[in-house]
């Protein structure tokens, strides 16, 4: 039996799996401003327990952002994916027997291992099924699925939460994953060069509109860690990398407590606004995509319409945050207009990064892809701990300096990503 269009029927499961990522991961960060008292922990200090909770998930995260790229990149990415949802599905359903912070952040590490291979698996796998004219659009509805995961989050955790209790929920989102890796075995049986699903159209076109044939077809020069370090394009990746994401998981984490601190909302109050801004970053993630992949189909050349966009959703971001700044105080008092801005930075966001996170399969080739993508993803995470740590510290008064620090830091990002790698694919 042959599928028609498995490459999409590929990736449409890993927006699934993605979906899946941030429903696991955004449940504590819902549940937190409702539960933390139960583990004794004061008011005062319930920012700084999440914070927390938050760095020991983003240190293995980090960790399991470089190890999982390279274990991807050795048992490929059909096995890789299914280890990965496996671990962290178990991972999540152990918070249900969480008596105290340290068994809170002992799962949590767990958790942050094992999801981390979600990011260089994405990667390697459209390297692998899509030429670079769709790598941007591929990457967009694997980008979507973050953000469909926060859309869907918010609701359906705050639902679960007041039906079945908190720890009801963490056993109930661990039961996805499990399901997922059912279809993901079936259908992914190998890559387009050996997968007896793929039709000939099919296999034909993705071969010979690889930008690299090496990419799907054969082996190339396997680089170490240290071997990438001296490539221009893998610091490019790196520093802007370290830079942009911590403003997508300073919203993801301190969202719903900041809704609850700014406008007294209780849990479903942040169900039921939450999930917007995510929304919307799921539009920006999909509009990138296109947008860049459009620019490749008129003849420009990939890691420019990749940077072009990459340009757009930072100027777009930096407008929001500047703007929630100056109307931080007015806000107080119009929580849809703080939810519009919010949501117009999470769209430019997703609008940018998953250009960003196709540049490893634009610069490499092979076995280099997922390595140097999980090496992005660890800069990524280091940047989040350092913000994570500063929340509490800035938040005591006043939300200004939170988004302060967002603003500063998307123009560096910018800088790194135009101005420290070249246009040229890494020589293999």
């Amino acid at each position: 039996m042959k599928i028609k269009g498995l490459r999409w029927w590929i990736i449409g499961l890993i927006g699934v799996s993605t979906i899946i990522n941030y429903i696991d991961r955004s449940a504590i960060n819902i549940m937190w401003p409702y539960i933390y008292k139960e583990f004794g922990i004061a008011d005062a200090d319930n920012k700084n327990a999440l914070a927390l909770i938050t760095t020991f998930f983003m240190i293995a995260y980090a960790v399991g952002q470089t190890v999982t790229g390279k274990m991807m990149d050795a048992i490929g990415t059909r096995l890789g994916m299914a280890v990965s949802i496996a671990a962290w599905s178990v991972s999540i359903a152990l918070h249900a027997l969480a008596k105290s912070l340290f068994s809170f952040n002992i799962f949590r590490a767990m958790l942050g291992v094992s999801e981390a291979g979600n990011w260089p698996g994405a990667t390697k796998s459209n390297a692998e099924w899509f030429p670079a004219k769709e790598r941007a659009i591929a990457q967009g509805i694997f980008g979507a699925g973050a953000s469909l995961g926060g859309v869907v989050a918010a609701p359906v955790i705050a639902a679960i939460y007041l039906a079945f209790g908190w720890r009801g929920t963490f056993v109930g989102i661990g039961i996805l994953g499990f399901l997922w890796i059912i279809p993901w075995l079936l259908i992914n049986r190998g890559t387009p060069d050996n997968n007896k699903y793929i039709t000939k159209e099919e296999h034909d076109y993705i071969l010979d509109n690889a930008v690299d044939k090496k990419t799907v077809t054969a082996d190339t020069t396997v680089y170490t860690w240290a071997q990438l370090l001296q490539f221009k394009n893998t610091w490019g990746i790196i520093t802007s990398r370290f830079f942009l994401d911590p403003v997508w998981w300073m919203f993801l984490t301190w969202l719903p407590t900041f809704l609850k601190e700014q406008f007294a909302f209780d849990i479903k109050q942040v169900g039921g606004f939450a999930w917007l801004p995510y929304l919307f970053a799921a539009i920006g993630g999909l509009t990138g995509g296109f947008y860049s992949s459009a620019l490749i189909k008129k003849g420009m050349a990939a890691t420019k319409a990749r940077k072009r966009a990459i340009t757009i959703g930072c100027v777009i971001m930096l407008v929001s945050l500047v703007a929630i700044v100056y109307y931080l105080d007015g806000l107080k008092e119009n929580v849809n207009l703080a939810i519009a801005l919010i949501s117009a930075t999470l769209f430019g966001f997703q609008f940018l990064i998953n250009n960003l996170q196709t540049l490893p399969s634009d610069y490499f080739s092979g076995k280099n892809v997922g390595t140097v993508a999980g090496m992005g993803g660890t800069a990524a995470v280091a940047g989040t701990i350092i913000t994570t740590l500063l929340v509490p510290v800035l938040t005591k008064t006043s939300y200004t300096s939170f988004f302060i620090l967002a603003a500063v830091v998307v123009p560096l990002g910018w800088l790194c990503i135009i101005f420290v790698s070249s246009k040229k694919k890494t020589v293999q």
